[in-house]
Order: C-alpha cells, then sequence, then structure tokens
C-alpha cells in the first residue's frame, strides 16, 4: 500500500521577481520523490507528507513573503480538473482572486518582518451632502 500524497499549490505573489520556471527549478532540487507541474501563477507539487514538509521549508526559507502555498483538494492529473482530459475549472475564479490579493499580504509582512507594527485607523469618510455634490458639478460647468 502506497503512502497517502498531498497536493500543493504554490503561487508566486505578482510583486515578485521569482518567475514561474525558477520556483520549478527550485523545487525540483529539494527531492527525488516530488511531482512537480509549472502553471501560469507558480506551480503544483505532489509527495508524500514527510517530503512535502522539506519542500515547503525550503520555499518559505527561499522565497520568505514571495511564494503562498495552499492544499490543493484534487491530485494533479485528475480528470474531474485535468483540462487535457476536458474537465472543468471550478474554482480557478477564486484563485484569480486570491493571486490579486497577494501584493498587499506580501507587503504586510514585508512591513511586520521590518518591525514595523504600527497601524493608524484612517478616517472615517462621510457622504457628501446634496449642497456640496451641487457645488461640486456646477463648478465644472
Amino acid at each position: 500500500m502506497s503512502e497517502a500524497r498531498i497536493t500543493r499549490i504554490l503561487m508566486i505573489s505578482p510583486d515578485s521577481s521569482v518567475t514561474s520556471d525558477q520556483l520549478v527549478r527550485k523545487v525540483h532540487t529539494i527531492d527525488d520523490g516530488l511531482s512537480v507541474k509549472e502553471t501560469c501563477y507558480g506551480c503544483l507539487i505532489e509527495s508524500d507528507e514527510k517530503t512535502m514538509s522539506k519542500v515547503m521549508a525550503v520555499v518559505r526559507e527561499t522565497y520568505h513573503n514571495e511564494v503562498f502555498s495552499k492544499v490543493r483538494g484534487f491530485p494533479m492529473g485528475d480528470p474531474r480538473r485535468c483540462r487535457a482530459q476536458h474537465g472543468t475549472r471550478p474554482g480557478y475564479s477564486q484563485l484569480e482572486a486570491e493571486w490579486e490579493c497577494l501584493p498587499l499580504i506580501q507587503s504586510a509582512l514585508d512591513d511586520i518582518d521590518a518591525g514595523n507594527t504600527e497601524y493608524t485607523v484612517p478616517e472615517e469618510k462621510k457622504p457628501l451632502s446634496v449642497r456640496q455634490m451641487k457645488e461640486i458639478s456646477e463648478a465644472f460647468r
């Protein structure tokens, strides 16, 4: 009986200078028991739990706040998700939305690492009154 395998998504922040190719090459050098697939947003990796822990430790150390990871619910090449086998891509919109937020998360983590933990609450904005809106619109006639 084979050991259970884990599949993870490694997603590169848009603000990072790391490319998918560089990430894949680095991951390939970590251990032999890996399956790696390059994607437009980073890569998919699949291995047993022990190897995955090793890979994640190296990736976190090497690409500190530039590469993010999450568990994927399906193995690589799963016919229910693989487009090569006419699978669907539900969840891709969610993945895209998460990818767009990564620069904000990366920046916040970089600030925390730099010791900048102060936060000032932004001033609450109040809606314009009808009179103010009318003055503004009439000023541009």
